[in-house]
């Protein structure tokens, strides 16, 4: 059995304004660089494997919570959101004719236009987590938390989900082969000694 952590990347200008990041690399603010900064992992999770995706706000993140550069992977890359990278998500939710629709009306084959469903983002993480060979520590983003939490969940985004991605949080799921079992709290980074 190996222990996969999952953390969310830090704040970036775009999170703040509600605006669809996708695949845009769009990086840190000075506010979340800071407040990562003064953060560290938990005790038992500092020696494992470090992987984040290429992307520079988890990237980034990684090495100021960690304290070295990780490994980084395109299979923990964002989900892509095609045409609607870079719009307001409630600007989309306000207009019938633009299909966007709330996690919990998604299914798996839920696609945004020119996008990735969230079964095609699950098949391309699941052979990661497969080659997975001791406790892992992935610093991505909140589109591959949801569908790898969603596996170990038995959630099918019908309804509402049974966890909330939240910030400065480890999201621990046991791999056992091919089942995944997930933790039932988070486990929150720690406060560096000042």
């Amino acid at each position: 059995m190996i222990r996969l952590a999952l953390l969310r990347h830090g704040h970036t200008a775009w999170n703040r304004a509600g605006r669809i990041q996708g695949r845009s690399d769009i990086p840190l603010d000075e506010t979340a660089r800071a407040d990562l900064a003064a953060q560290s992992l938990p005790k038992g999770w500092n020696d494992a494997d470090l992987w984040s995706s290429p992307l520079t706000r988890a990237s980034e993140t990684a090495a100021l919570v960690a304290g070295r550069a990780p490994q980084t992977t395109a299979a923990l890359i964002e989900m892509n959101w095609g045409a609607w990278e870079g719009q307001h998500g409630v600007d989309l939710r306000a207009d019938p004719a633009s299909g966007f629709r709330d996690i919990e009306h998604w299914g798996w084959d839920y696609r945004p236009p020119g996008g990735e469903s969230p079964l095609e983002v699950w098949n391309r993480i699941n052979p990661w987590i497969k080659s997975l060979t001791r406790d892992t520590v992935a610093v991505c983003h909140i589109g591959i938390m949801r569908m790898i939490l969603a596996r170990a969940h038995g959630w099918d985004f019908d309804g509402p989900a049974p966890f909330q991605v939240k910030r400065n949080r480890l999201f621990v799921v046991e791999v056992s082969g091919d089942k995944l079992t997930p933790w039932p709290d988070p486990i929150r980074l720690e406060r560096r000694p000042s």
